[in-house]
This record gives C-alpha cells, structure tokens and sequence, in this order.
C-alpha cells in the first residue's frame, strides 16, 4: 500500500485489538465498543482490523459480520484455526481475510494440536484452498515460531507458499525471541519465500518492541500491534510504542497514520479491558514530555529537541515543565520570573533559586510547589509562605 509519496512503506499495521485484546484476561468487549473501536482504528488510518474468529461464539460470529460490513477503509480480517469448519464461519461472517496458523513448536506440537509435522502440512491444505476459492486473503502463521527448529518452520512456510497463501507469519507466542533471532529466522523466510511477511509478537520478556522492529529491518511487510499492547498474558507489541519507534527512524512512513488520534484509542481500549493506561507509555502520557531536572530545563527552554526525539504535538501531548521542585534550576526560574513580569538580577535569582529549593524539600507528599507557592518565591522572602 504506498504512501502519500508513491513509495511502498516499509510496514503495514494490523491491530489486533479486537482479537488478541480480547483475549486479555479483564476484557470484556461489547459489540458497541468493538464498533467503536473499529472506527476509531480506520480514522487512526490503520491497514488491518483482526477480530476473534467468528468461529468461536454465537456472538463473536454477528459482531466479526457487522465489523466486515461496516464499509471501513481498513480490511477486516478474521484469526481462524485451521479448520474447514472456522474458515467457513469466517467466510459466512464477510470478513476480508483470513489468519491461519498452526504450530509446529515441540511443546505445542505435544500438548495443543498433537500431530506431526507430516500430518501438519496435510491438514493445512483443504483449508487453504477453502479460503482461496473464496477469494479472500489468506494468512498462514507458523505459531510459537521461535521455540520451534527453524527447518520445520521453513518447512512450513514454503509449503503454505506453494498452496497458494497471500501472506506468511512469524510468532513469538511466547515472548520468548530475541532481536537477533528475530532478524535471523526473518531473514531466512525472506530468502526462502516470495510472500509477503507478518511478524506477531508478546511481550513476556519485554521485547515486543525491539523484536518488531528487527523483523521489519529483516524484511518483515506486516507488524501485528494492539492498543496498549493489550493480549494474551501481560499482551503483544503496543500500537502506541511500535509508533514511537518508527517515528523516530522512518517518520514519514509514520506520520502516514493519525498520531493525535492515540490518546483516544487508548482510553476506549483502557475502558473496554478494565485497566489503567501505563504511566510510561510512549507519546500519550502525561509525563512524555515532562522535564523536572535543572540541567534539562536549560536546554529545552533553549531547544525543545536537546531532550525531545518528538514535537509532542505530533501525538496531541504538550510539554509540561516542572519548575517548583528541588530539582530546579535559576535557568528555569528566571524563565518563569521573566514569564510573569519580575526582571531579577542574577543576586537576585540565586536567592529565589534557593527559596524555591528550600520549601520544596520541606515537602514530603508534594513532587512540586503550586504555581502560586513558587511565584510567591520568586517574588521575595516577604511573599514566601
């Protein structure tokens, strides 16, 4: 899909909200805010919208058939088993897509599916072909990919080629990967394989991020994310940090997507999932852009980007400097004495320097003194409460 420039960006986002984050352990969807979501994710400019499969409830089936009919710019896609019978429920329900996987690790391979890898790539094939007749997309997902010997994984893949797949996929359903084998068995599917390439990825160990972006370095086409990484277990790579990252070495191919837009997104998702947004989530938080430190006070109030990678109005942020701390400096409070009328001389402004420092420590439930504690301050000991 090119940008607004012509060229093919090097990533295609499918937001998984509606099906990995369903499966987070307090979610608890309702149709009205699948809906809801669904349109805040195409107005976001999102590529893909995976929902549960349809094959999983009476009402997972009439929720994926109003999504896929709700005439959005982004394609629904469905996240199936590799069964006839799934796929045809997925086919019934309009969706655009369909995800198929099958996992080939030992452990699943022994405790989920039970069968080899022969009998694997047997079963796989009428469901392919049920799918490709439809003439929907089709995905084929190696599950649990990097607990698994990367020949079986090849294997596979190269199989679900030759049957006709539109796209090919890479999981790390456990969290457990690496960015270095991340960037290695991507780069052997790459070479391997003519499709295009999907990257799933949990977050177990941290490394959803890092993990994402390595496989887009390798090649990668495709990166499944969610809104606040919401997921099985502790959840999958977050839309919102997956955007930072790419902003800061690609922004055009992100700036192809609403960025004020994620605030929104993340407090529909918050609610729906029964959960507070993290305090330290890229671009939204309120402290993205907080600077408290006196030697980052200097240099932002000279130059935002000495301590800003992002204009925080990019993502609908602003920047909050905290001047009324023990941490401050007479840099910042000469800015702030300047801001409301005082003209101090440099005695002047080390003496409110060490006012606003002293009553700051006396405090221990405060991180920062009011407006009107600090204005008091800097305008003499005579004000100073």
């Amino acid at each position: 899909m090119p940008d607004s420039t012509g060229r093919s960006p090097p990533f295609l986002l499918i937001d998984t909200t509606l099906r990995e984050g369903e499966q987070f352990a307090t979610s608890c969807f309702s149709t009205r805010m699948k809906l809801a979501l669904a349109r805040a994710l195409d107005a976001f400019g999102i590529d893909y919208i995976e929902v549960t499969s349809p094959a999983a409830s009476p009402r997972s089936f009439l929720d994926a058939r109003k999504l896929a009919s709700m005439g959005l710019r982004a394609r629904v896609l469905a996240h199936v088993r590799c069964h006839e019978e799934d796929v045809r429920a997925a086919l019934d329900a309009g969706v655009g897509g369909v995800g198929l996987l099958y996992a080939v690790s030992d452990p699943l391979r022994r405790n989920s599916h039970g069968r080899t890898l022969a009998q694997i790539l047997d079963a796989m094939a009428s469901p392919i072909a049920l799918a490709k007749r439809a003439g929907v997309e089709v995905r084929f997902s190696a599950e649990d990919s990097f607990r698994s010997e990367p020949a079986d994984v090849l294997r596979l893949l190269c199989a679900a080629e030759e049957m006709g797949v539109d796209r090919l996929g890479l999981a790390d359903t456990v969290g457990i990967a690496t960015p270095r084998q991340v960037y290695e068995l991507t780069r052997r599917v790459r070479a391997a394989t003519h499709r295009p390439l999907g990257f799933h990825g949990h977050d177990d160990t941290g490394c959803a991020v890092a993990n994402a972006w390595s496989a887009v370095e390798a090649g990668a086409t495709h990166v499944d994310v969610s809104i606040l990484g919401l997921g099985e277990r502790i959840g999958i790579t977050p839309l919102g940090a997956f955007t930072a990252r790419a902003l800061s070495l690609v922004p055009e191919t992100a700036r192809r997507y609403r960025l004020s837009m994620l605030h929104e997104l993340e407090r529909l998702a918050a609610r729906a999932a029964g959960v507070v947004p993290p305090f330290n989530r890229p671009l939204t938080a309120p402290t993205a852009f907080a600077h408290k430190a006196g030697l980052h006070l200097k240099a932002v109030l000279r130059d935002p980007g000495a301590y800003e990678i992002f204009a925080p109005e990019l993502a609908g942020n602003a920047r909050r400097l905290v001047l009324g701390s023990k941490l401050t400096g007479r840099h910042a409070l000469g800015h702030r004495a300047r801001t409301i009328g005082l003209s101090l001389s440099e005695e002047e402004l080390r003496a409110a320097t060490r006012r606003v420092k002293a009553l700051a420590d006396r405090s221990e439930t405060e991180s920062e003194l009011s407006e009107r504690e600090l204005d008091e301050a800097l305008r003499g000991p005579a004000t100073a409460t």
